[in-house]
């Protein structure tokens, strides 16, 4: 597994459970607003040019690096779970999140050693490989997803800037939603990209869903598209009116 971090306590990140984190590299996603650009693009964020054209779109132009540079991103396996090990009855689960976890072909593998050490799982997730995501609850490798919704139909492709399938988006909602584990859908509120019509089209998207969560937009640190730093997120309010909207379609929905 690609490993690009360990944050080693929780008590945010699994409801009701004390948690480590494991973040992965790399994203089949390169959200506009996203904080975790040296996950995202792991080889190229702080080696990279950003440019921008005509159309006020922007891109990732890769440059050579060392293996040097590239192994500074590395974390090693062996010692991670050295790590899980001592503290087996001192924490209750791992959180694999990303950049996007389901992009590595050893993922299976990965949680099933994790299981194996009696952690219960959760998995972060964008939701673009609904095939692995129903294979990890087939084989009762999880026990908590959340899975973000990046954008309305008509706005995913712009802010995620990337070229997608929304059925597959679609398609890991209804796995998740049937899945029988604990589960939540979660949402980056950004004024760019977001407004009232925006909650009204994913509320449709995840009618009847558990638990769907509005994050307001984080602008004061590095993100994906730099353009994007320092600008405003909407106001508490703003956000639970949103909220509001939102539980006439889910069980449970609110800013935070």
């Amino acid at each position: 597994m690609l490993i690009g971090g360990l944050q080693k306590f929780s008590l945010l990140d699994y409801p009701g459970n004390i948690s480590a984190i494991i973040f992965t590299q790399g994203c089949n996603f390169c959200c506009q607003f996203c904080y975790n650009p040296l996950l995202v693009l792991p080889h190229q964020s702080f080696f990279s040019k950003i440019l921008t054209d005509k159309r006020n779109k922007f891109k990732y132009i890769g440059v050579n690096h060392s293996q040097q540079q590239k192994d500074h991103f590395k974390y090693n396996e062996n010692d991670l779970f050295a790590f899980l090990k001592s503290r087996i009855n001192k924490l209750d689960a791992v959180v694999i999140t990303g950049g996007e976890p389901t992009i590595h072909k050893d993922l299976i593998e990965f949680i099933t050693k994790i299981k194996k050490l009696n952690y219960l799982v959760k998995l972060d997730t964008n939701g673009s490989n609904p095939e692995v995501i129903k294979k990890l609850i087939d084989k009762k490798l999880l026990d908590y997803i959340a899975m973000d919704i990046k954008a309305s139909k008509e706005k995913y492709q712009k802010v995620i800037n990337k070229q997608i399938v929304l059925e597959k988006i679609e398609k890991s909602v209804k796995i998740i939603m049937t899945s029988n584990l604990p589960y939540e859908f979660r949402t980056t509120i950004m004024p760019e990209f977001f407004d009232q019509n925006d909650v009204f089209a994913i509320g449709e998207l995840i009618k009847g869903a558990d638990k769907w969560y509005l994050q307001k937009f984080k602008s004061d640190i590095e993100l994906i598209n730099p353009k994007l730093k320092n600008k405003e997120s909407y106001s508490d309010q703003q956000m639970n009116e949103f909220a509001k909207i939102g539980q006439q379609y889910v069980k449970e929905c609110k800013a935070r």
